[in-house]
């Protein structure tokens, strides 16, 4: 059971690391333009041009790092957390919970780890917070 918090972190981080590393190294193949006018064509046309997207990225790899690092791992919780939000909020609501299960696509195995050393860490994400002592 003590070795579960670093296996959840070595996954959360994996994951994030893999997804950024492919990103700037262009690992995948370039996939075709979504139909014009749909939801996720105008979130491209926003994300992709801006850099924004790469903005993000660089976050995903900093934070997989430090979650991977046991004495890191809430600050890298605290990187990771908004974009994991993110890819949840883009999953439910832009693709309309389209390939949330899907194999590429490990948004609820990354959201159970990051819960889930959450959870372990507690204690130590209340002390960011004056009036939850606990």
């Amino acid at each position: 059971m003590k070795y579960l918090p670093c296996i959840a972190g070595g996954l959360l981080g994996a994951i994030f690391l893999m997804a950024s590393l492919t990103y700037f190294f262009h690992m995948m193949p370039p996939q075709p333009a979504p139909p014009e006018g749909t939801p996720i064509a105008h979130w491209m046309a926003a994300f992709e041009p801006t850099g924004y997207t790469a903005f993000v990225k660089a976050f995903e790899l900093i934070g997989g790092i430090l979650v991977i690092i046991p004495k890191t791992r809430n600050f890298g919780l605290l990187v990771l957390g908004p974009i994991l939000v993110n890819i949840l909020a883009f999953h439910v609501f832009i693709l309309k919970g389209a390939m949330l299960f899907a194999a590429p696509y490990l948004t609820p195995v990354a959201c159970v780890a990051a819960l889930y050393l959450l959870w372990v860490g507690r204690k130590q994400f209340a002390g960011l917070c004056g009036s939850c002592r606990s």
